[in-house]
């Protein structure tokens, strides 16, 4: 019955994976698939799997080096902001298993970042 439970999942999380790639935008978790990086490298072996937090994601992604690259930003460098520096938490625009989004808009309607 697990077997059975893992394959399902594998298999709906392919066809939302394979859904958002026909649209020309790839989800994180397929990113991270294709650089090698398993499931269980952010989730934990644990069942149910662990939820993933900003400190998961720093574990592999600098925010300090993140901040550097993304200096030329304008109108603003989201990554080195005025209301968190460079620790902003990345999960609020950066979603693993759904379509990022640019959480800055709900204040700062101009911004139009695209988030990947």
């Amino acid at each position: 019955m697990k077997k059975l439970t893992v394959i399902m999942l594998s298999l709906a999380m392919s066809i939302i994976a394979g859904s958002a790639m026909a649209k020309g935008n790839q989800l994180l978790d397929q990113t991270h698939f294709e650089k090698g990086i398993k499931c269980a490298s952010c989730h934990g072996n644990a069942q149910p799997r662990e939820a993933v937090t900003m400190m998961k994601c720093v574990q592999c992604h600098n925010t300090e080096k993140l901040a550097k690259k993304t200096k030329d930003m304008q109108p603003t460098n989201v990554h080195n902001n005025r209301h968190f520096g460079t620790e902003s938490n990345c999960l609020s625009c950066h979603h693993v298993h759904q379509t990022s989004e640019n959480a800055c808009v709900s204040c700062h309607p101009r911004w139009g970042f695209k988030v990947p």
